[in-house]
């Protein structure tokens, strides 16, 4: 099959209706999950663009496969490699955010084409980076600088999206939609603005509009397969990088007036940049006609590393040789049965959990641990610790040889903290 990898940027945890968002608008994902699988219990590994999304592209730990200040290791095989080693056409258009250099480019990691942006955000009209060090024009078109100023970049990679599925129609391609929405700078367009003018908070306000344009994009590219009428050799995956963001930058609603961040995930708490569920816990959505079954919400814990042994197996491709931590989810998709991890980990920094079943153990280096039960209080309001220490044992030992392992793999490059 084709395949399809749409990867929203800053996306509160529940922030989509099919996933109870009532003030937003978001029919075409909404009606892509009526078409496909959506998961209740996904997670990434990290709450950090770049680190979730090595992992989502490589079936691998951020902290295996990242090189500290540069990128994903060079050496690394994405689903993009492995794709393109067995005959599909590969693409990317949108936030890249895993390497600057040359060897470290979407190029040199599989993708035969490529625009848009290497840093972790651009401004929608000039294409420019306004943040920190390194400030300038950042919009790329393959290997060169691309200039189309005055050109709102969501509508750029649609164009370039929808181009590129005509082109390659009639052969298998890949292609991956990483879109920058909503991440910062909150630039909405009038239009969707006037398509949220209900919501009054103006934080919130600017945001779903931003979320508006998302999925706008999204039933852009779904109306350009079904004219090729290939919907049902296609696989669409959809998810978010991580929680939403309360990151200075994203309270100025296009820059302009300070307003408030507008993402939400409730019932939990957390945001990107924290290890609670509002940070890792994400929106992911699996629609292929035909194949998948339709309409059906799925329950069981599920990671982003799954998705490329996942892919790999629809596409009929061996991983053998891969060091993989993701497992193929084929019966999680198909039926109710069980789920294939015992129990996710996670580390960010000196930020660390683990989840087993309805319980969820987490803290700071050897600081501020807590113990929660999902099922009960997926707020994670009430700390457990002192009256489950049964739990408490039975988690950090998890936790400590999950943490070994990571330790003990030689590609490893830095302490973990663990």
């Amino acid at each position: 099959p084709n395949i399809v990898l749409i990867v929203a940027d800053d996306l509160g945890s529940t922030d989509l209706g099919c996933y109870g968002a009532d003030d937003l608008r978001t029919p075409h994902l909404d009606a892509l999950a009526a078409r496909g699988v959506r998961f209740t219990d996904h997670y990434v590994t990290a709450p950090a663009c770049t680190p979730s999304r090595a992992s989502l592209l490589t079936g691998r730990e951020h902290a295996r496969v990242l090189q500290r200040n540069v990128g994903l290791e060079a050496e690394e095989t994405t689903l993009a490699e492995l794709l393109g080693g067995n005959g599909y056409r590969t693409a990317i258009f949108g936030k890249w955010h895993l390497g600057i250099p040359a060897d470290h480019s979407p190029q040199s990691q599989g993708f035969d084409e490529f625009m848009g942006f290497k840093v972790g955000a651009l401004d929608n009209y000039s294409h420019t980076y306004h943040w920190g060090a390194g400030v300038g024009h950042r919009l790329w078109k393959d290997d060169a600088a691309y200039h189309e100023e005055g050109t709102y970049f969501p509508d750029l990679v649609t164009r370039e999206a929808t181009a590129f599925i005509d082109r390659n129609h009639r052969r298998p391609f890949f292609l991956y939609l990483p879109y920058n929405q909503p991440h910062y700078p909150i630039q909405p367009t009038t239009a969707s603005l006037q398509a949220v003018a209900h919501i009054e908070e103006p934080g919130r306000r600017h945001y779903a509009a931003c979320v508006q344009v998302l999925d706008e994009a999204v039933g852009r590219v779904v109306a350009a397969i079904e004219a090729q009428g290939l919907s049902e050799d296609t696989i669409i995956l959809f998810l978010s990088d991580h929680g939403h963001s309360i990151e200075e930058e994203s309270l100025g609603c296009g820059r302009i007036w300070p307003c408030g961040p507008g993402g939400r995930a409730t019932p939990y708490s957390g945001h990107k940049g924290t290890l609670a569920e509002g940070g890792i816990r994400v929106p992911c959505i699996a629609s292929w006609p035909g194949h998948y079954p339709q309409g059906v919400v799925r329950q069981q814990l599920v990671s982003s590393l799954d998705w490329l042994p996942t892919l790999a197996d629809a596409a009929g491709l061996s991983t053998t040789g891969l060091v993989l931590d993701g497992q193929p989810l084929g019966p999680v998709i198909t039926s109710s049965t069980a789920t294939v991890h015992a129990a996710l980990c996670w580390t960010y920094g000196m930020l660390w959990a683990v989840r087993e079943g309805r319980w969820k153990l987490m803290g700071s280096g050897a600081d501020d641990i807590s113990l929660y039960d999902l099922e009960l209080d997926p707020g994670e309001r009430v700390n457990q610790l002192a009256e489950r220490q049964d739990l408490f044992r039975h988690l950090a030992g998890v936790r400590n040889r999950w943490a070994e392992s990571l330790r003990h793999d030689p590609t490893v490059i830095r302490e973990l903290g663990l």
